[in-house]
């Protein structure tokens, strides 16, 4: 049992999402006693909070079209099978994702081709390019994981040069842009999460948007809509839909209208978390630049982030040292996931694990980086004083797992 008489003690839950709001607690009061969780009325649309949700996400977004559906993952799986992935196709994707993303080129019965990462957690561009020359991927499947935006001028320009459609995984990074232009506006489809630990919580969500008419009637469709698809808002016209109607299966992944509203209420809220959440990120990574062998990247300054979570390296220390002050961390209340795990844990989990979707692919890059890689929930109500204490812990429990205590 590791030492962690001599670290200060966090009294905070990191994992804490914060209340929903008020105003968004009565609208689903009153959803539940109408008795309307449906997103469809069967003889006609009544008070269809699903519709009116994607048509002021689509608008947040800048998207023409947008479908809400069950979960982020669900909404990544429309993406591919939308986008023409077929069974057997490979997928273009970076090795540094949450088991979801591989989950659903699984569920739509395509491979990864993972590309490798750089230090700085962003998909390594020249692996891309070379990956994509010698396979047959047609689909890039890019994860802003954690939040961390590569340069997009650069993965656009490869994958413009190399006809690869992209498709955005955009759970961690509603709310942020690249150089001006919000994430989920750079490829042919983006897909968002609605999940407790994202940036909007509806418990679990997810939204597909898309400028491409036939994208989003087929992810309506597929999403099932039955043939009441003309209660959506943020939809192609009504002939759209009779191109694919008899072609798209239903696949029952509907956002339901309480959901629905959650999401709602949140999305004029994320300016304000955005800031809270930077501040109390900024913070933090000032104090663990200080200590010696914890690297945090450098951001571009292009990149407009909204860090609801806090991800820095170990370098230069074994499994077993990292294992130490993982323990210590967590016993001084700071709760860090590690993905250097040589068994996965909670959410955490790497593309070694992930068996189902070709797990043995060597990417030494990656697993270095990973091998150190420390990532941290921050939740709003973070306080300055707080955000010193962690930094604190992380410097002593590091201190204390070097001299084996």
């Amino acid at each position: 049992m590791s030492d962690t008489r001599s670290l200060p003690k966090l009294d905070v839950d990191l994992s804490d999402p914060g209340p929903i709001p008020d105003d968004a607690i009565e609208t689903a009061v009153e959803i539940m006693r109408s008795g309307r969780l449906f997103r469809y009325g069967e003889y006609g649309s009544t008070g269809n909070h699903a519709a009116l949700m994607e048509k002021e996400f689509a608008a947040y977004i800048g998207a023409r079209y947008a479908a809400g559906v069950n979960s982020g993952g669900s909404a990544i799986y429309l993406g591919l099978k939308t986008s023409g992935v077929e069974h057997g196709d490979q997928i273009l994707m970076n090795a540094f994702t949450l088991a979801p993303v591989p989950g659903a080129v699984h569920h739509a019965g395509a491979r990864p081709m993972f590309v490798e990462i750089n230090a700085n957690y962003h998909i390594d561009v020249e692996d891309l390019a070379r990956k994509a020359a010698v396979s047959d991927a047609k689909v890039l499947l890019l994860s802003y994981m954690r939040g961390h935006i590569p340069d997009m001028d650069r993965v656009m320009a490869v994958a413009n040069e190399l006809g690869l459609t992209v498709i955005e995984d955009c759970a961690h990074t509603l709310g942020a842009d690249w150089n001006g232009t919000p994430t989920g506006r750079f490829g042919n489809v983006a897909a968002f999460s609605a999940q407790t630990f994202k940036h909007v919580n509806s418990g679990e969500g997810g939204i597909l948007t898309t400028d491409d008419e036939d994208v989003a009637a087929k992810a309506i469709l597929y999403s099932g809509s039955y043939m009441l698809y003309a209660q959506h808002t943020a939809r192609p016209s009504l002939g759209v839909f009779e191109r694919h109607k008899y072609n798209i299966p239903n696949c029952s992944m509907r956002m339901t209208a309480l959901a629905a509203s959650l999401v709602r209420a949140q999305l004029p809220l994320l300016e304000a978390r955005a800031k809270l959440w930077n501040g109390a990120y900024d913070a933090i990574v000032e104090r663990l630049r200080a200590i010696n062998g914890v690297h945090v990247p450098v951001r571009d300054r292009r990149e407009n982030y909204v860090a609801s979570s806090l991800q820095f390296s170990l370098q230069g220390f074994d499994n077993p040292v990292i294992d130490r002050f993982i323990d210590l961390c967590d016993g001084a209340g700071v709760s860090v996931k590690w993905f250097g795990r040589l068994e996965p844990r909670g959410f955490t989990s790497s593309y070694a694990d992930w068996g189902y979707a070709g797990g043995t692919q060597d990417l030494p890059v990656t697993r270095t980086v990973l091998q150190g890689l420390c990532d941290m929930r921050l939740p709003l109500s973070l306080t300055p004083g707080q955000c010193d204490l962690i930094a604190e812990i992380v410097e002593g429990a590091l201190h204390l797992a070097k001299a084996g205590r």
